[in-house]
């Protein structure tokens, strides 16, 4: 079975290189990966110590965030690694301060694994929710390198739950602990035989959290806002967007909105304010402008959808109309009521807080319009609901404790 997964891996490298010619994704996905080694090399001394943090995406590493500052505080004579699997992470947070050093993962063959584990010889590795890579992890078996789990993920649709699944369920052997975030997940992975796993929790609550000790002042997006309510629309797709720029042409109140969509492609951008019949301005044309004046602010750039949440009256996260929602965390630590749309069974937060509802989900544009109403006329309404998803995400805080008292003391 293993040679299958290796014959199967070495397929994939090259069907990858193929499409390099039509995806420009795939084009960072495969020239990200051509120095990785190099950059190891570089930045990692044969006698330097280091610790090791995987995730597949952005997501993922918001999410272990929490733990590898606290890590690096405990550990500050360790070098910090960080890698990446898709270009969406390591793009936006190639240049992060936290690292020491932040690569893509090479793909997962016999020889890449036996390299990478070799040159960042780690102390500690810690994969981030879920990506279980077996020749990554038998290699770092071989070396007994302690290998954590944090904020995992099993659903009964993984291969580890099928009856020809014993090859990935082997595979679990090599981690030294799990840290799950719910029950279902510590059920499922007993079954297996599995002991040492912990209910933590979620680590981007405590994540969210911390955002409120933070500075999150935008002196020109309180210049737009001008004191009134004001919706945000955070990490939006078109198909989000051809019901809001409905609402908002056509919104009678006197309210103020921000758009911060996921794709911030100059085109895309161009068709986004072209659908907007209301006075718009871009983020990239905010100076010298008498912000004000503008009904719509549209954010042509990355990095400050958390700051312009705590400006938000009401939020809405997008997504929903697709694979499923984006972060809905970092409006509700700021005690806002949150909208999405219908795709939201797979996240745990939002199945809980529109259970509590903190959060309403829509379908269509008539129940956007109710909505969006509703919190807009009736401010106790508004304000009761936000109170609901500030205090979700007090409650659920603690994940990063429950781990660092339970990981290994690495020895000198």
């Amino acid at each position: 079975m293993h040679f299958l997964y290796n014959l199967a891996t070495q397929l994939a490298q090259f069907l990858v290189k193929i499409t390099v010619l039509f995806s420009p994704k795939m084009k960072l996905f495969v020239d990200g990966r051509k120095d990785v080694f190099l950059i190891l090399k570089q930045k990692i001394a044969s006698h330097d110590r280091t610790i090791w943090f995987h995730s597949a995406s952005l997501g993922e590493y918001e999410q272990g965030l929490p733990v590898i500052e606290k890590i690096k505080e405990k550990h500050p004579d360790h070098k910090i690694i960080i890698s990446f699997f898709s270009p969406s992470g390591y793009e936006v947070r190639k240049n992060n301060t936290i690292a020491d050093a932040t690569v893509y993962l090479p793909l997962d063959t016999p020889q890449n694994a036996k390299r990478f584990v070799e040159l960042v010889h780690p102390d500690l590795v810690f994969f981030i929710k879920y990506e279980f890579w077996i020749n990554y992890l038998d290699q770092l078996q071989k070396k007994q390198i302690p290998t954590y789990l944090i904020s995992g993920i099993f659903r009964e649709q993984q291969l580890f739950f099928k009856w020809y699944g014993g090859f990935y369920r082997k595979a679990l052997n090599n981690f030294t602990y799990f840290f799950v975030q719910n029950e279902n997940s510590k059920k499922l992975i007993t079954q297996l035989g599995k002991t040492n796993v912990t209910i933590s929790g979620d680590t981007r609550f405590d994540r969210v959290a911390a955002i409120l000790d933070k500075d999150n002042t935008l002196e020109f997006i309180a210049q737009f806002k001008n004191n009134k309510t004001t919706i945000v629309i955070g990490s939006s797709w078109p198909k989000d967007e051809s019901l809001l720029t409905d609402y908002i042409n056509s919104c009678p109140h006197d309210v103020k909105f921000i758009i911060a969509p996921h794709n911030i492609k100059p085109e895309q951008i161009q068709q986004l304010q072209n659908s907007i019949t209301k006075k718009t301005v871009l983020f990239s044309e905010k100076e010298n402008k008498e912000l004000s004046k503008f009904d719509v602010f549209i954010t042509d750039t990355i990095g400050i959808l958390t700051k312009i949440y705590s400006y938000g009256d009401i939020a809405y996260v997008g997504g929903g109309f697709g694979k499923g929602i984006h972060n809905l965390l970092e409006p509700a630590t700021f005690g806002i009521p949150i909208v999405i749309g219908p795709n939201f069974s797979h996240f745990d937060e939002a199945v809980k807080l529109v259970e509590n509802k903190g959060c309403a989900s829509v379908k269509n544009f008539s129940e956007l319009e109710i909505i969006f109403s509703t919190l807009i006329q009736n401010t106790e309404t508004r304000h009761q609901k936000g109170k609901i998803c500030a205090e979700f995400v007090q409650n659920n805080k603690g994940a990063t404790d429950c781990i660092l008292s339970q990981i290994i003391d690495i020895k000198n």
